[in-house]
């Protein structure tokens, strides 16, 4: 690895495995994030779903393991409120890093521990004690100022791990200069989550085009009619503003809307009536729920997409879980995949959507972390980053050696 001055800028003052010292005969703390999809197999047994986050650590782990490392991981899994309970142990997941990665110890579920989340000094000693270095391989808790992901730092030597360090570097980057023109599609369904970020993308993409639930609030912003649609009535104010200063911001023209008194999601099959979706204008009747853009909307999106040498894509255009509305997300993710520019993809439920299609493997990078993916994009840092900077073998700490 190059020395600090000559590494790209989002990696500069940033501990990285080479900078750790050697490591055989010690023990390391790996905090990794394998908050992943679990399900009850046909025999009653939790396994699994999607082992992505997992798979994304190993090289880290093995690094570790190779040059003589014992190897603790911990992880937090779901929300279990600071108690144990039994329906978020890390039992399946321990299970399967064992065929991925034999060797290796992974903790109980990290936030079984009230001091997780509050950053308890207490906690973080608990979590040191017995342990030599430290290394952050949970891209998507980096944003996060809990104990596991901020304290270690504060006394042992620390590094990012390899998955951390790449994606700080390829999120990071987008801040730097990219190949132009640059689109971002960012859907989802919060608002007040993606202001600062679509404030931030606003000033940087040739295309920014919003869909997904948060549309609605952009929508009646300007004056239209949304139904029975989500708006966040706190937010549109500052929804207003961003669309004045920024016109060009591309909106859904269409949408696809739920009639009054229908039923969404896969149980409304069975349960009560399913209901009639169309296409109707920006306007939407009252009563009446938009749940994904329309084929008009779906077609200047796809165009902006495939004109792009530089796209990043966060957040569903649509409610797919229905498959009534999964057309706008599946017409994106296409769209995404086929581009022959340098594709980013946020992680969240968009890489769930791109991973259910099959196609994960035709964009340049999918992300393991959809807030941190959008803190990062927004502010330049996170809390994990400047937790390791501080770090005693940081490149730039006192007493470093200098690259």
């Amino acid at each position: 690895m190059a020395p600090d001055r000559e590494r790209p800028e989002s990696l500069r003052g940033l501990p990285l495995l080479v900078d750790l010292p050697d490591i055989s005969g010690l023990s390391a703390l790996v905090r990794t994030d394998f908050n992943v999809p679990l399900e009850e197999a046909e025999d009653g047994s939790t396994v699994v779903v999607d082992d992505f986050r997992i798979r994304m650590a190993v090289p880290t782990l093995k690094w570790l393991l190779d040059r003589g490392a014992s190897v603790t991981c911990c992880s937090h899994l779901g929300r279990p409120n600071g108690k144990p309970d039994p329906a978020y142990s890390m039992a399946p997941v321990r299970e399967r890093l064992a065929l991925l990665c034999p060797g290796v110890t992974l903790m109980e579920n990290l936030r079984f521990y009230p001091g997780e989340k509050s950053g308890d000094p207490r906690f973080i000693a608990q979590l040191v004690a017995d342990h030599d270095v430290y290394v952050n391989e949970a891209f998507g808790v980096a944003h996060r100022s809990h104990a596991s992901v901020v304290g270690p730092p504060m006394t042992l030597m620390s590094a990012a791990g390899e998955r951390l360090a790449l994606e700080v570097e390829t999120i990071g980057g987008l801040r730097d200069a990219v190949e132009r023109p640059f689109v971002a599609i960012v859907g989802g369904a919060k608002v007040a989550d993606k202001l600062g970020v679509l404030e931030e993308l606003a000033e940087r993409v040739d295309v920014l085009a919003i869909g997904g639930g948060m549309a609605f609030t952009f929508l009646a912003a300007i004056g239209h009619d949304v139904g029975s649609s989500l708006v966040d009535t706190d937010h549109i104010e500052e929804c207003r503003r961003l669309l004045k200063s920024h016109p060009e911001i591309l909106l859904p023209s269409d949408v696809v809307a739920l009639e009054p008194g229908g039923s969404f999601g896969h149980a409304c099959v069975n349960h009560g009536p399913r209901g009639d979706a169309k296409v109707i204008g920006r306007d939407i009747p009252h009563g009446w729920t938009g749940l994904d853009i329309g084929p008009d909307s779906i077609d200047a999106f796809t165009e902006a997409i495939c004109g792009a040498k530089t796209v990043f894509w966060n957040g569903p255009v649509g409610a797919f879980e229905d498959d009534r509305f999964e057309e706008g997300t599946r017409r994106v993710a296409e769209a995404v995949a086929a581009s022959p520019g340098f594709t980013v993809v946020g992680g969240g439920d968009s890489a769930s959507a791109l991973d259910g299609l099959g196609l994960a493997g035709e964009v340049s990078f999918v992300s393991t972390g959809g807030g941190a993916s959008l803190e990062l994009l927004e502010t330049g840092d996170l809390a994990a980053l400047r937790a390791l900077r501080s770090a005693p073998n940081a490149p730039n700490a006192p007493n470093a050696p200098r690259g």
